[in-house]
C-alpha cells in the first residue's frame, strides 16, 4: 500500500516552505492542507495538541511536529536523494547551525525589526554578526553540503522570508555593512535549482 502523506501548513511561513521543499527534493507525493492560523482546524490541534501550530506532517495516520525535525524524519523513512551529510561529524555540524538559525538569527532578526534606536542598532549588529558566521560556512561553496542542495539549505530557507516592506531598513543597515554576505539573496539566485512549481513568495515570520 501506498504511503499516505499529507502536510498540514500555511503558505506564508518558511518552516512549513522547509517541509515542502524536502517533499519535492525527495518527489515524495503528499497532500498540502492550507491552515488559517486565526481559526485552527480541529485535525491541527488534534495532531499537534502541544503547539498548536503549523507544520504538522502526516505519514500514515502518525503526525510528526517541528520542521527540523520533520526533515530528519522525511530524511531517514525516504533514503533517496538524502538531505542530512552521511559523515557524523558533518550531520552533526549541519544540525548545528540549524539550530543557530532557528534559535539565535531568527529572533535577533525580529527584535531588530521591532526595536527602535540604540536597542535597534545593537540588534542589527548582532543579527550582522550571527549571519557573518553563517555565513562563513558557505564560502566557496555551492550550497551549505557542497554541491547538491541539503539540510541546513533548507534550513536556512527562513532568510529568504525575510519580509521586504517591514525589514526593509534593517537589510539596508546589514547591506551598508564593510563585509557582504551571501545569504541573504542566496535563495533568490537562478542557480539554486529548486524543484519545478516551487516559488518563494515573501513572506512572514510564521512559526
Amino acid at each position: 500500500m501506498a504511503d499516505e502523506v499529507k502536510l498540514f501548513g500555511m503558505w506564508a511561513s518558511p518552516y512549513s516552505r522547509r517541509v515542502e521543499l524536502a517533499l519535492k527534493l525527495k518527489g515524495i507525493p503528499y497532500e498540502y492542507i492550507e491552515e488559517d492560523l486565526s481559526n485552527k482546524s480541529s485535525l491541527l490541534l488534534k495532531y499537534n495538541p502541544v503547539h498548536q501550530k503549523i507544520p504538522v506532517l502526516v505519514h500514515n495516520g502518525k503526525p510528526i511536529a517541528e520542521s527540523l525535525v520533520i526533515l530528519e524524519y522525511i530524511d531517514e523513512s525516504w533514503r533517496n536523494n538524502p538531505v542530512l551529510p552521511q559523515d557524523p561529524y558533518d550531520r552533526a555540524m549541519a544540525r548545528f547551525w540549524a539550530k543557530f538559525i532557528d534559535e539565535k538569527i531568527q529572533p535577533t532578526a525580529r527584535n531588530a525589526n521591532l526595536a527602535e534606536g540604540k536597542e535597534r542598532e545593537q540588534a542589527v549588529e548582532e543579527c550582522y554578526q550571527q549571519l557573518k558566521m553563517l555565513d562563513n560556512e558557505l564560502k566557496g561553496k555551492s550550497f551549505f553540503g557542497g554541491d547538491t542542495i541539503g539540510y541546513l539549505d533548507i534550513a536556512a530557507l527562513v532568510i529568504a522570508f525575510w519580509p521586504p516592506k517591514e525589514n526593509m531598513s534593517t537589510m539596508l543597515e546589514l547591506a551598508m555593512k564593510p563585509q557582504k554576505l551571501l545569504l541573504p539573496t542566496k535563495y533568490q539566485d537562478d542557480d539554486l535549482h529548486l524543484p519545478p512549481m516551487f516559488d518563494l513568495p515573501h513572506g512572514i515570520f510564521q512559526t
